[in-house]
């Protein structure tokens, strides 16, 4: 496989630094980073709102955390098909825009006194909805800007601007809940999705379309497709069951996370923001790593490993006692810990993902294994909130975060765990034929 360095780049140049020189690529870059802080923004905002200032209890929580990511599991397939025969751009703006609104609709609905539980409910739905749509979008859009070769550097580009709406969302969001008011918390998020439209609007590059056949497929068939490519490639059946193992366990532990932090340890919600924005600089790290890491040490290896200490360094939370002196550098430091190697898996996954995916199935693969990881979540959140209520906080925590444990494992049995240190190829660990419905033969 050719170097990084010896590709020429869609652009017209040979290395990273010439994706920064391009304004296209700057554009995409900062409206999807302040796309990613408004909506990891909202992921706390929203809940401490109705943890602080409307008194949710925990499956109220449950519900509320559930609303939220409902439509991974309704759209996400929907979505992968269309947006595959789209303009990525357009998708993003749109989404961009939309939820600015949603948000912008529970600011009025908290000025005129009327934000409750229903109204987060709607709003938390309407920006998971078109999350989809922007996720699965920007995913495919990075495939079209630049060559399979750029692919790891692009996306470690992408995914460490996610780092930053991860150290800046939580922070911010639990700081304006604490201190100013509910209405100007949401505000923050919806300046936010304001800013990626604005920018990301001006994209000026016609984007490369796979070419349509003349005779295109309905939606369904185009869905049945993209889960029948899935389910038939090795490596990606096996990243989609990993992420369904770890995304499912995550959600419910989050639920009782955001319980766990201001009830048992009696942290305020500033102080929560900023534990949770921990996870930002170690993100960043894992995005640094991501470049240099799996071409030295194998693709699979940085996998698994990276896997089983990002998770498994959770399961340390449940035992945390003691004065806020001690509670919190320990918490930043386990935040830290999963930011770092949890962004390590998910770009190292994303540049495999996109390297054995075809041009025409970039957004249906991303929209099912979006489909396959996270369409259990909102499940999660709900068995979260049960056990937060049956069995008590920490006990919950211990068993939720141990279910994380799961994800590794798979990683460590599957052909995943011997990918060397060149990213796999088109049809790269694809068997012949699978004993399934979705056999591609």
């Amino acid at each position: 496989m050719p170097s990084a360095s010896s590709a020429v780049s869609d652009f017209g140049r040979t290395d990273l630094p010439s994706l920064w020189r391009d304004g296209d690529f700057r554009r995409l870059w900062v409206g999807q980073t302040a796309s990613q802080l408004g909506e990891h923004g909202s992921l706390v905002v929203l809940p401490l709102i109705a943890v602080l200032t409307l008194d949710a209890d925990a499956d109220q929580l449950g519900v509320l955390r559930a609303a939220g990511q409902a439509p991974i599991l309704l759209l996400s397939l929907f979505v992968g098909a269309r947006v595959d025969r789209w303009q990525t751009r357009t998708v993003m703006v749109l989404a961009d825009l939309g939820r600015a609104l949603a948000l912008g609709g529970a600011v009025v609905a908290g000025l005129l006194g009327g934000l409750g539980l229903s109204a987060l409910l709607l709003a938390a739905f309407a920006v998971g909805s078109l999350s989809v749509f922007f996720d699965v979008a920007y995913q495919a859009s990075l495939v079209r800007l630049v060559t399979r070769d750029q692919l790891m550097q692009g996306n470690s580009a992408l995914e460490g601007s996610r780092s930053a709406a991860q150290i800046g969302g939580p922070a911010l969001g639990g700081a304006l809940v604490s201190l100013l008011s509910a209405p100007i918390a949401a505000a923050s998020s919806a300046l936010f999705f304001a800013l990626s439209f604005l920018s990301i609007r001006r994209i000026r590059r016609r984007e490369s379309i796979p070419e349509r056949s003349k005779r295109p497929l309905r939606v369904w068939r185009r869905i049945h497709e993209g889960l029948r490519f899935v389910v038939g490639h090795t490596l990606l059946r096996t990243v989609g069951l990993a992420s369904a193992a770890f995304q499912f366990s995550f959600a419910a532990m989050m639920t009782v996370y955001l319980l766990f932090l201001p009830r048992e340890l009696h942290l305020s919600g500033t102080t929560v923001g900023l534990a949770l924005a921990a996870t930002g600089p170690g993100a960043l790290l894992g995005s640094l790593l991501a470049a240099r890491l799996p071409s030295r040490f194998g693709y699979g290896v940085v996998l698994v490993s990276a896997a089983a200490l990002g998770d498994g360094v959770l399961v340390c939370v449940p035992a945390l006692h003691g004065p806020s002196a001690v509670v919190i550098p320990a918490l930043v430091a386990v935040n830290f810990v999963f930011g770092t190697f949890g962004q390590l898996v998910n770009v190292t996954v994303m540049a495999v993902r996109q390297a054995v995916t075809p041009d025409r199935m970039q957004g249906r693969v991303a929209a099912t294994i979006t489909f396959v990881g996270m369409g259990l979540t909102p499940l999660g959140s709900l068995l979260g909130g049960f056990l937060a209520g049956e069995w008590g906080l920490r006990t919950s925590l211990l068993v939720t975060a141990g279910g994380m444990m799961l994800s590794p494992v798979l990683m460590a049995l599957s052909p995943l765990a011997r990918l060397g240190r060149a990213l796999p190829d088109i049809g790269q660990a694809r068997p012949a034929r699978l004993n399934c419905p979705f056999s591609e033969g």
